[in-house]
């Protein structure tokens, strides 16, 4: 029993994995609540958008010798605004535009990255270096987690009105274009925040799949966020841990636990909606009489 338990507590006993425990949980939680919103409003893409987008701006953050977060705040920001002026000033839709700007700016980001000499490996900016992280990168992840979870937080009730029913809320006084780009800085912010721990790329998955996997097992949005933010909590904890043990990168057996929920809480909906279906044919005949 003794020997059993010591194994089980084993990756806690390296400061490594204590650090890759913290950064991703902190970090996961803004953007649990984040991806609610996401899918409510059919913004999935553009998580993915901003994502693959903040690399170019990683890369010149990179050359000028400044915080390769400045430069990836400022790509996410830019992926966003033109997507958004593009939109407004074409024909061509939404999730058109944003797949031609972020496929743009993602390929800009590798050109520039091939032409210059770096220390910096680009499989640890595009799938994260969580088992590397220093108490910095820590405490600068904290403190974006911090920013965008109070931002959710204290705006969610508008931020429900923005993602369901932007008239009504322009009719009712609500600053519909603040809560716009507002949205849009805080995804930019945990895309920032999660690029040392799940990195650019899976990044989109911590963006999505929480708050599509609670969108599928409850209707109502309270209980959604809660949802959403249990699923990655425990979905990062269980990712990293299991990891230790099958000599894995952390990172992608998140994105795997993350996917294995999504189709057991898909199998439950459409199980759940059948039900519902043959009680209401059941039910057809006892009302016609």
């Amino acid at each position: 029993m003794n020997a059993f338990l010591t194994e089980a507590l084993l990756p806690f006993q390296f400061a490594f994995m204590q650090n890759a425990f913290v950064i991703t949980l902190v970090i996961a939680a803004p953007m649990a609540l984040i991806s609610c919103l996401l899918v409510l409003k059919g913004w999935s893409l553009m998580g993915d958008a901003i994502s693959h987008a903040v690399l170019p701006g990683v890369v010149v953050a990179y050359i000028l010798n400044l915080p390769l977060v400045f430069g990836a705040f400022a790509a996410g920001m830019f992926c966003a605004l033109a997507t958004g002026f593009l939109n407004a000033n074409s024909r061509v839709k939404e999730d058109t535009v944003m797949g031609v700007v972020f496929s743009g700016m993602f390929g800009l980001g590798l050109v520039l990255y091939v032409g210059i000499r770096t220390n910096v490996h680009l499989d640890h900016i595009l799938f994260g270096d969580m088992l590397g992280v220093s108490y910095a990168d820590i405490a600068l992840t904290g403190a974006v987690a911090a920013a965008s979870l109070a931002f959710v937080l204290l705006k969610r009730r508008d931020l429900v009105v923005f993602c369901f029913d932007q008239q009504h809320g322009r009719a009712i006084g609500l600053p519909m274009q603040f809560l716009h780009y507002g949205l849009l800085a805080a995804i930019s912010l945990v895309v920032v925040g999660a690029l040392k721990a799940v990195g650019i790329i899976l990044a989109v998955a911590m963006l999505v799949a929480p708050g599509a996997i609670a969108y599928l097992l409850t209707r109502r949005f309270a209980v959604m966020m809660v949802l959403a933010l249990t699923i990655a909590l425990v979905s990062s904890f269980a990712g990293i841990y299991a990891s230790f043990f099958i000599d894995s990168a952390p990172a992608p057996t998140i994105v795997l636990i993350m996917t294995g929920l999504f189709v057991s809480a898909f199998i439950w909906h459409v199980r759940q909606a059948n039900i519902a279906g043959r009680r209401v044919l059941q039910a057809a005949p006892e009302t016609g009489t």
